[in-house]
């Protein structure tokens, strides 16, 4: 398989949505990733298989972007921001082990907030590609 065939296999098994959406096909792995779990859900109506709460902005980032006591960050800086706090040791691990996972071909899908409309302006896009960029290392 040629590099670029790699690359539309990888991005195929990295899905994101929100945790309230319908599933779709082949979701494999589901992991919440936000900072807060959902308020008053119960266990058992939980549609995730793990939460990894480190994957998610932390507080301060959280409160930047949405203006909480300070003028809101453009989607830039919280980008960088974000793409920073995945160097921490405990998101590296777990990055690490999501894209070895990846590697063997194990679809996993990335959850978010019900609240978190836009994909392309949340940290599940962001963290998306830094799964695919690991595992373009991993394969080199």
């Amino acid at each position: 398989m040629g590099r670029q065939a790699h690359l539309k296999h990888n991005e195929s098994l990295v899905k994101t949505r929100r945790w309230n959406d319908a599933p779709g096909q082949n979701e494999g792995f589901k992991l919440l990733i936000t900072r807060y779990r959902p308020r008053a859900l119960p266990k058992a109506e939980e549609t995730w298989d793990a939460w990894w709460k480190e994957l998610g902005p932390s507080p301060n980032l959280f409160d930047a972007v949405y203006g909480k006591g300070q003028p809101p960050i453009s989607w830039d800086e919280y980008a960088r921001r974000y793409r920073e706090e995945m160097k921490e040791s405990t998101p590296r691990q777990k990055i690490a082990w999501l894209a070895q996972s990846l590697a063997r071909g194990e679809p996993v899908t990335l959850l978010c907030s019900k609240l978190c409309i836009d994909e392309n302006q949340c940290h599940r896009t962001i963290l998306r590609d830094l799964l695919l960029e690991e595992v373009a290392e991993l394969r080199r």
